[in-house]
């Protein structure tokens, strides 16, 4: 796989322990337990981590921030949502943390819904989301890119703004990269005219080399006047010496699963967006699809990244995850649990397969 490829972690963000069976420990957010994962990222020669968001979580912004500042080279990968930030409050911090740690940001807008009335918000209306995002998300980038900027839409409003401090080009790197998920009509739209990259959670790779197609060509239609849109992919990926043990891990964490009616395992609320609808009816063509990816997790509560999982020994992950290389993904966002355990296990057995 091309060395151009980049491989990122997740670190769970969240007040309660045990997340979809993580190691059940009283300190789990603690500075000393986040830093450990981010630190053994580090050494694992992993690039990142995705840090999620939700209203009820730990601030996100905050985590990343402590954890940029324990590590050196740790690129933390912040989820924010417009509504909760203000666009030129939010250029500004970012531009603060991406300065203070040498280039370091990348942020995941999320548009989805969320306890919105807890934190003073009122958009529930799903298409005026996404069209605030599409706003949010091309204000952001004016204010790292331009001074004196100003901006007068249906939902935001800047005059005559200049963020400070100003962003540093490192390289071709203008600004921190900005990541988008989503499935719906109006998400592929914000994502054709204004994400860097975006995000699918692990469908087949029929299903997502149409998906780049569709969006490669809404972006020609859309007149997109940003460089080309890039693709990533956020999957679990269960890894074992030998397929064997993979698959009986795979069972076993199911069976516990259902045991519990998936208790931890659900972390996106009782709304199902439609990316999440597509992962559950995948169940209905089988308990596993393509070569390894097992759809059996989102029978007992597993939503989201923990929906679908890539199973197998090293050799077999890593083949799946370069076919999906050849389609055109180039983030890829690992994770399994228990977290820390499986930063070190990944890294030793599955990353150095990633780079040949």
């Amino acid at each position: 796989m091309s060395d151009r490829s980049e491989f990122l972690w997740y670190i769970p963000n969240d007040v309660k322990a045990g997340h979809r069976g993580d190691v059940v420990d009283p300190n789990h957010n603690s500075v000393e337990t986040l830093a450990d994962q981010a630190q053994a990222l580090e050494r694992h020669g992993w690039k990142g981590a995705l840090i999620g968001t939700g209203w009820g979580r730990p601030d996100t912004f905050t985590v990343a921030s402590v954890l940029a500042a324990r590590t050196t080279s740790f690129e933390p990968l912040i989820a924010i949502r417009p509504g909760y930030w203000q666009p030129a409050h939010f250029a500004s911090a970012a531009a603060t943390l991406d300065q203070l740690s040498g280039g370091r940001v990348r942020i995941n807008i999320v548009s989805g819904k969320d306890n919105l009335a807890a934190y003073g918000d009122d958009e529930a209306d799903s298409s005026q989301r996404y069209a605030r995002t599409k706003e949010f998300m091309r204000i952001v980038r004016r204010l790292w890119t331009e001074e004196n900027v100003t901006y007068s839409g249906a939902h935001f409003r800047v005059s005559d703004s200049t963020a400070a401090p100003r962003l540093v080009q490192r390289g071709n790197r203008r600004h921190p990269k900005l990541y988008f998920g989503g499935a719906s009509d109006a998400a592929e739209h914000v994502a054709a005219t204004e994400a860097d990259v975006q995000l699918f959670w692990g469908e087949p790779l029929g299903d997502v080399e149409q998906r780049i197609e569709r969006l490669n060509i809404l972006s020609q239609r859309l007149d997109r006047d940003l460089p080309p849109l890039e693709f990533g992919l956020r999957i679990t990926t269960l890894v074992r010496e030998s397929s064997a043990e993979a698959w009986a891990a795979a069972e076993a964490k199911v069976a516990d699963m259902a045991r519990k009616a998936g208790a931890g395992w659900n972390d996106h609320g009782p709304a199902i967006a439609i990316g999440q609808r597509r992962l559950l009816d995948l169940q209905a063509r089988g308990d596993v699809l393509d070569d390894n990816l097992y759809t059996a997790p989102g029978k007992f509560g597993a939503a989201g990244a923990g929906t679908t999982w890539l199973v197998g020994s090293a050799s077999e992950v890593a083949s799946s995850l370069q076919k999906y290389r050849d389609l055109g993904i180039k983030y890829f966002i690992l994770s399994d649990t228990p977290y820390l355990a499986e930063i070190e296990r990944q890294g030793k057995i599955l990353l150095p397969l990633l780079r040949d």
